[in-house]
């Protein structure tokens, strides 16, 4: 009966930091994108990974400047994985309905460099969830980098949005 309890909690923790993560990934998306196409060093703008220690610093150095062809990213910062094969019970990606491209993204180990996730194109409207892993990760903590790949008429890239990403293995 603890186990269905554990399980239960997990679940609703896990509901209330979608909430929470989707709001915040949205806003940091948009800065991103404002950062990207400022007319500053093009080499600053790339390092920029905005993040929960930087979200207010930058939105107080783009002021209320929204431009148009902005992309709302909505999904949750942290995947939990029963084990280093299993589906997440809980990672979402979405390509809100509010943005004019498809989009894919890959995700990247920060220790290492090394991608451990690409996802198929993502039509606008559209969401992944189950996501499974394309490389095997030991139990553990991952801190990770998702890129996300804005995609013209042609699936041509034309313009790349990154986030911070948690990935716990818990097994």
């Amino acid at each position: 009966m603890s186990d269905e309890m554990a399980k239960e909690n997990k679940k609703k923790g896990g509901r209330i930091a979608l909430i929470i993560c989707i709001i915040v990934i949205a806003a940091l998306c948009i800065i991103i994108y404002l950062l990207l196409n400022k007319d500053e060093d093009k080499k600053e703008r790339r390092d920029v990974v905005v993040n929960e220690d930087n979200v207010e610093e930058i939105l107080s150095d783009l002021g209320d400047s929204v431009p148009p062809g902005s992309y709302q990213v909505t999904m949750n910062s942290t995947w939990y994985f029963e084990n280093g094969t299993a589906s997440s019970n809980n990672a979402y990606v979405e390509n809100a309905e509010a943005n004019e491209n498809a989009v894919y993204f890959d995700v990247v180990r920060s220790d290492t460099d090394k991608t451990i996730y690409e996802s198929p194109i993502i039509p606008v409207g559209k969401h992944l969830n189950n996501i499974k892993l394309d490389k095997k990760l030991s139990a553990g903590t991952y801190d990770c980098v998702m890129t996300y790949h804005l995609l013209d008429d042609e699936e041509e890239s034309i313009s790349t949005v990154r986030v911070n990403l948690e990935i716990v293995i818990e097994n």
